[in-house]
């Protein structure tokens, strides 16, 4: 029973930290020329690694492995927003 409760938490924090990296970049980083390299969506996920560490120590149900994805959800929503905005697919 926990495993699934862990699996549906580590589904739902990689889903949405997709969603809300990839809406972020295209409405507020769509000028930023950086966000178009290689290295953002790198930075951006090692960073939510980061975040994510301490917050899924703390919790009893969830490991390290949500983290993991929550950070690879990040860098996957940093780089399909940039090429959302290569390709001009801007709308809502």
């Amino acid at each position: 029973m926990f495993g699934l409760i862990a699996f549906i938490a580590a589904t739902a924090a990689a889903g949405l930290g997709y969603l809300q990296a990839r809406g972020f970049v295209r409405r507020r980083l769509r000028y930023v020329e950086g966000v178009h390299s290689l290295r953002a969506p790198l930075i951006a996920g090692f960073a939510a690694l980061c975040v994510a560490t301490p917050i899924v120590w703390v919790l009893p149900i969830v490991g390290a492995g949500t983290a993991v994805l929550f950070g690879i959800g990040v860098g996957a929503g940093v780089s399909a927003g940039s090429k959302d905005i290569q390709q001009r697919r801007l709308e809502a």
